[in-house]
């Protein structure tokens, strides 16, 4: 019999923020896996229904993947999957293809082999495409051509599809025995390109419309399981509080008494330009001012988030509160990333956040995974008029 939904299979899943893209797009996330035993918890409390592995993926069968989701090689609709992407990413001023998790992408590849889904797609950051002159890309390509899959990658921008942060991804997609990918159009721009632009197409949205409407806090104020105390202000804030009747991960972390003193001198929009020298760290003391351009940043409200790292730290960047003396909640966090309500982080605070920094937003994972949909939805009507045919 076949299967009503669309089905997919998640590796190096983390916390599930693909999973959630392609749920939302009506895929059933058959089984999925990752060796983060922190991340894993996170994972099996919001995608009960998967079948999950847990451990290093060398260590796991292609026969075995697919005897967990109950299928045969080949009846797969979609493999999808970000392997760990630190030796690539330009946070990492030591990346390259020395880095042993550099590798792990050829792990991804030994299981496209033994599943053979109908489509694959592979997120990473885009510093994948420089490290080493592109070698990873490279094999990427010569692996999935020669198992006979067209693949094409792009850099999409997570803002423009309703993401409320700034966040560059690089997508490889690949279809079996196709020849033409459709590609996800942006949804969402800046107030000056609209004027051209359909009637369905939005604005960016902006940190006020994602935020503000969480519960105001001090610092080291909230609860890991919270009532929310105001309505919401945004189609974005209805659409991130649907189907939650509380609130989870929301509580400010803890700020030195030398970085409340900070947080004072610096306005919407600012950074640690705004600080005056005597507080600012002993290395930024001899920055120049072109330097280090988002640490210590306060967001502005009308503006994106910028991107979110394993760490919302202010040293690292602008994770400061636009209107409240405190640095970001694993919750405002989560929004900036498109997670609903409901997804509930678990682990230490500083697990939760890392969680959060690494996933791929739902919103953008859900922007790919509609047009994976309708190429997959395609074919299967096609071989269905074909075997009509005959």
């Amino acid at each position: 019999m076949e299967r009503r939904k669309l089905t997919a299979i998640d590796l190096f899943c983390g916390a599930g923020g693909l999973s959630q893209g392609f749920m939302e797009a009506g895929f059933e996330i058959l089984a999925a896996n990752d060796f983060d035993s922190n991340a894993a918890k996170t994972f099996k409390l919001n995608h009960p229904s998967s079948r999950f592995y847990d451990g290093p993926i060398q260590d796991i069968s292609t026969d075995a993947m697919l005897e967990a989701a109950g299928l045969s090689s080949g009846e797969l609709d979609v493999l999808i999957g970000g392997p760990p992407c630190q030796a690539f990413s330009v946070y990492n001023h030591r990346r390259g293809m020395h880095d042993k998790r550099s590798g792990l992408f050829r792990e991804y590849l030994r299981m496209v082999e033994g599943l053979m889904p109908r489509m694959v797609v592979m997120e990473n950051v885009t510093g994948i495409t420089s490290v080493a002159e592109g070698r990873a890309v490279d094999e990427i390509y010569r692996s999935m051509e020669k198992l006979g899959f067209h693949v094409e990658h792009r850099v999409l921008r997570a803002e423009e599809f309703g993401v409320p942060q700034e966040r560059r991804r690089i997508f490889f997609i690949g279809v079996r025995d196709g020849k033409r990918l459709e590609w996800p159009e942006p949804t969402h721009f800046l107030e000056r390109d609209l004027f051209s632009l359909q009637s369905e197409h939005k604005l960016f949205v902006t940190v006020a419309d994602a935020i503000s409407d969480l519960p105001e806090l001090n610092i080291k104020d909230g609860v890991e399981e919270a009532e929310y105390d105001a309505e919401p202000e945004s189609e974005y804030q209805e659409l991130m509080r649907r189907r939650s009747k509380v609130l989870y991960n929301h509580v400010a972390p803890h700020l030195a008494d030398i970085n409340l003193q900070r947080l004072k001198h610096i306005p919407q929009g600012g950074s640690w330009r705004d600080i005056p020298v005597e507080l600012l760290p002993a290395g930024m003391k001899r920055a120049k001012r072109s330097d280090h351009t988002k640490r210590y940043g306060r967001l502005h409200p009308k503006g994106l988030a910028s991107t979110i790292l394993t760490k919302c730290d202010l040293h690292w960047g602008a994770f400061i509160h636009p209107t409240q003396e405190r640095s970001l909640t694993v919750r405002e966090a989560a929004r900036f990333q498109s997670f609903p309500d409901r997804f509930r982080f678990t682990g230490s605070r500083v697990e939760q956040f890392r969680q959060v920094g690494n996933a791929v937003p739902p919103l953008l994972a859900k922007a790919v995974a509609s047009s994976v949909a309708r190429m997959l939805r395609k074919t299967r009507k096609q071989v269905k008029e074909l075997a009509g045919a005959h």
